[in-house]
């Protein structure tokens, strides 16, 4: 049998959680009734509490813990599917601790999200989750100034506010630059990654640089694209672009699945045959590049995947897992090679 705490010491939700074996996180849901616990689970911390002789306020214990209960998320674009991905993953990984999101679409827009955080900070958030690496200094400044847990997505910054969940851009760009080399082509264009409200695109553009500059290659074949978010059709108008300087270009990486495709309907439009006159890839592993003929060549960074490595580490932080030194997952992306690439020679 659990032994009492000493007579006259008040029980408190963590005997509770110490004599089940749980987290006070959650006691606390199983005394919400929250579908997350396991109804076994739930049983024995209300027998547990019942044997203690402890009763749950639930008022108080929030007051005492300064609980919200959501966890404040900022993303470039609600249409990306890439970022709505990571979104859902994180949003049922959090519903599982008890936790909702509340999001904030910054359309990449530095000044936009600064604003957005300093709205959702008023609303006392137990963690921010932050897309991207690159802030403006007041940002920076009002997230350390919170003390909340920060977690930063989709990057590898230098710089990092806190914790961070990401990837090299740069460097899965080299994966592509690497497969076309391979292959035999060497006259190799970059669409896009031109915006300086596009940090992540930037970084890939800068991979592909130094990717092309390894093989003794030029890297001059760079095409723009303009502000994000950047539709399919700024692909078609920047390979047509890029073709009418340089010709003989033999390859083409763009800075998403999107802008790919893009240049692949171009292709078609004008009758260059895809691999063999020109070798398409793209970047995201969008659905469209899978379902498309031919199909494209991309790299999978695995945006669901991210959103749940969030969860679960924004989930331990809050139920008190040590946060320093702070966190850097780093997932390494998946070159996934299909049709619009030639076969090895």
């Amino acid at each position: 049998m659990t032994p009492k705490p000493a007579r006259g010491a008040a029980i408190r939700m963590a005997d509770v959680a110490r004599a089940v074996g749980v987290s006070a996180m959650t006691v606390s849901r199983a005394f919400k009734g929250d579908e997350s616990v396991h109804p076994q689970t739930r049983d024995r911390i209300l027998r547990k509490a019942e044997e203690l002789g402890y009763v749950f306020d639930a008022r108080a214990a929030n007051l005492r813990q300064n609980r919200t209960g959501f966890v404040a998320v900022t993303v470039p674009a609600l249409n990306s599917a890439n970022f709505a991905e990571t979104v859902r993953a994180l949003t049922e990984g959090l519903a599982r601790e008890g936790l909702q999101i509340l999001l904030a679409n910054t359309e990449y827009d530095p000044a936009e999200e600064e604003a957005a955080i300093a709205q959702l900070l008023r609303r006392k958030p137990e963690a921010v989750v932050l897309t991207g690496g690159q802030h403006t200094p007041r940002t920076r400044q009002m997230l350390a100034a919170s003390g909340l847990p920060i977690v930063q997505l989709w990057d590898l910054p230098e710089d990092p506010l806190d914790h961070v969940v990401g990837f090299s851009n740069a460097a899965s760009i080299g994966l592509l630059v690497e497969h076309l080399v391979a292959r035999g082509r060497r006259r190799i264009g970059f669409l896009g990654g031109d915006s300086e409200r596009d940090p992540r695109g930037r970084q890939r553009r800068a991979g592909f640089v130094a990717a092309m500059a390894r093989h003794g290659l030029g890297a001059d074949r760079l095409a723009p694209l303009g502000e994000p978010p950047i539709a399919m059709a700024a692909g078609a108008q920047a390979l047509d672009a890029l073709l009418a300087r340089y010709p003989d270009t033999d390859a083409v990486i763009g800075v998403s699945d999107l802008v790919a495709f893009g240049a692949l309907a171009e292709c078609q439009r004008r009758g260059i045959e895809v691999p063999g006159a020109l070798a398409l890839a793209g970047f995201g592993n969008y659905e469209i590049g899978a379902v498309c003929a031919p199909r494209l060549t991309t790299v999978d960074v695995h945006a669901g995947r991210i959103g749940a490595e969030a969860a679960m580490l924004v989930a331990g932080l809050l139920n008190g897992q040590a946060a320093h030194p702070p966190r850097r997952v780093v997932l390494p992306p998946e070159l996934i090679i299909r049709e619009t690439t030639p076969a090895l020679r």
